[in-house]
């Protein structure tokens, strides 16, 4: 089992989304920036965009009329749209933009730190904002720093690795805690990987450890006969009962099951 990366869907675009004046303004539009432009309304001018000025707050104008700007002042203008200075302001805070950088999303403007609170994607352990680099796993978004092994904390980041109970074990925890053990070598029987085992009665073994006591050839896929807590090849077994001059009685042939 393994995670998938993933980057966080928070972009602020800090570079590129911000306001901007003065010999500034010329350069942004030349090169495409996404900015928003800070004018100042000059008592003498009387363009005709003053007079087509209409606050995009519209009703909750705070300047109390949307369609007046008082020459002296300062106007915004980002995408078509104008404020009053004071009104391009974030959505949620309040708090007006004034050169900082904000976000744009659909139709209203948002402060940094408004936009990490309301949309940002939060690690599921520690519940901070993820930025760059996380993980995904069951669906659900992390550090990579904080998706570690229940047991060890040992980082699973980019590592093979297990779960019981809907927890994520390192594959060395999980043997050590929930796996079968092997009847030869006393160590756990993981399966990670492929990893194929034995089983006969309540007895398991590694593929690799599953071997006549006596001549240690390979049982895997062979009959084999069982003496006392031993398991031997035919072969062996014969040779045991010739030993003991004792042929009256053939031991029995097991077959294993693999798993």
């Amino acid at each position: 089992m393994a995670t998938s990366s993933f980057n966080s869907k928070i972009n602020l675009r800090l570079s590129n989304t911000k306001t901007v004046g003065g010999d500034r303004i010329n350069r942004a539009l030349r090169n495409g920036e996404d900015v928003a432009v800070l004018y100042d309304v000059l008592p003498s001018q009387k363009s005709s965009s003053n007079k087509d000025f209409h606050c995009a707050l519209n009703e909750l104008c705070r300047n109390g009329n949307p369609d007046f700007i008082q020459p002296g002042t300062k106007k915004m203008e980002y995408k078509t749209r104008q404020w009053h200075e004071k009104c391009f302001c974030c959505c949620v805070c309040s708090t007006p933009i004034g050169t900082k950088s904000f976000i744009p999303r659909e139709q209203e403007i948002y402060c940094a730190g408004c936009y990490e609170d309301k949309f940002a994607t939060r690690c599921t352990k520690c519940n901070k904002i993820i930025t760059t680099g996380g993980v995904t796993y069951k669906n659900e978004p992390w550090h990579r720093e904080c998706f570690t092994c229940t047991h060890c904390n040992t980082s699973l980041a980019g590592q093979r690795f297990t779960s019981r109970d809907e927890k994520p074990y390192c594959a060395e925890c999980f043997g050590e805690l929930f796996a079968k053990r092997c009847t030869s070598c006393s160590k756990p029987i993981t399966g990670i990987g492929g990893t194929r085992f034995i089983s006969f009665e309540d007895r398991h073994w590694h593929n690799d450890c599953f071997v006549c006591a006596t001549c240690k050839s390979s049982l895997v896929g062979r009959g084999f006969i069982t003496d006392g807590d031993d398991i031997i090849c035919p072969e062996c077994a014969k040779q045991k009962l010739i030993s003991r001059n004792d042929q009256s009685s053939y031991p029995r042939l097991h077959r294993s099951k693999m798993n």
